[in-house]
Order: structure tokens, then C-alpha cells, then sequence
């Protein structure tokens, strides 16, 4: 059993450590599901060195995991430093929030100077999955900066994985 009492599941995780100078961030993203497709899972990871990694598991269709890395700069990394600090995630609490459950469970941990704070809910749908729980402020907090994190780790990977380079 996990930290909540929930059904721990074996391990995944999606690690980003921002190391951006003097404040060092490490912030988790975690996102599993096992489904009609088995066992899913979103990962990412950005290293003080700025390696990111980034890991997507889906058996839909019989696909296999994909598993990229990349080195970016350091305003990149700065970059997702103020999306989570703009966010005020670090105010935030999970202790009203849906518990992980068979859909799926989401996972951040930010580690930030001397704050170091991690969050845990089920998977997250939509934002009526977010207006139904007993803090929807703090969800949609949680909800809108996973899905700032996430579009920002798809933008890089795909420029830097693209297959047919833009001509001049």
C-alpha cells in the first residue's frame, strides 16, 4: 500500500529535476493507467545537466514504448522553472483530492530551494473530473500546469525528433 493507503503499482516514474542555479527544482510527472491496453504510462524527466528523457508506454494497437532523450539549454530549463513557479502549485494541498484508483493515478513532486512538496490523485479525464472533487481550485491548478508540462516536453521532443527537417 502506498503513502494514501492506495494499491501501489509497480515502478514508473517520470522524474524532472530542473537545476537552474542557485534554486534547484525537481518536479515528478507520473501519469499510469492500466486499461483494455494494459499497463500505460506518460513519463519525463529534465536532468541539472539538461538532458531531458521522456518515456511513453502504450499497448494500444500492440505499440511499443517509446523512449527518447535530448540535451536542452538552460533558458529551457528556466522555462519550466517559471511555468511551475507561475503556477503557485507549491501552495496547493492533495489532501482533498480524488484518491488513485483502477483508471489511473498522477504524480508530481517539486523539489524547490528548501520546499519540497509532492502530490498524488487518479487520473484526471477532464476538467468535470476536476469540478467534482472537494477542491476543484487546487485540481485545476494541478490539472493546468500537467498539461502546461506536458505540451511544453511534447513541443521539444518532436522539434528535436523531426523526421523531415524544415527546408529553406
Amino acid at each position: 500500500m502506498g503513502p494514501k493507503g492506495e494499491e501501489t503499482y509497480p515502478q514508473s516514474k517520470a522524474q524532472t529535476e530542473l537545476n537552474t542555479g542557485p534554486i534547484p527544482i525537481y518536479e515528478e510527472k507520473q501519469e499510469r493507467n492500466r486499461g483494455k491496453f494494459g499497463h500505460e504510462f506518460l513519463e519525463f524527466e529534465f536532468r541539472p545537466d539538461g538532458k531531458l528523457r521522456y518515456a511513453n508506454n502504450s499497448n494500444y494497437k500492440n505499440d511499443t514504448m517509446i523512449r527518447k532523450e535530448v540535451f536542452v539549454s538552460r533558458a529551457v530549463l528556466r522555462e519550466a522553472r517559471r511555468i511551475i513557479q507561475e503556477s503557485d502549485i507549491m501552495k496547493e494541498d492533495d489532501r482533498n483530492w480524488p484518491e488513485p484508483n483502477y483508471i489511473g493515478r498522477q504524480e508530481l513532486e517539486i523539489v524547490m530551494g528548501n520546499e519540497h512538496i509532492s502530490f498524488t490523485t487518479s487520473k484526471i479525464g477532464s476538467l468535470v473530473d476536476v469540478e467534482g472533487s472537494r477542491d476543484p481550485e487546487g485540481l485545476r491548478i494541478f490539472y493546468y500546469l500537467v498539461q502546461d508540462l506536458k505540451c511544453f516536453v511534447f513541443s521539444l521532443i518532436s522539434l528535436h525528433f523531426k523526421v523531415k527537417p524544415i527546408q529553406s
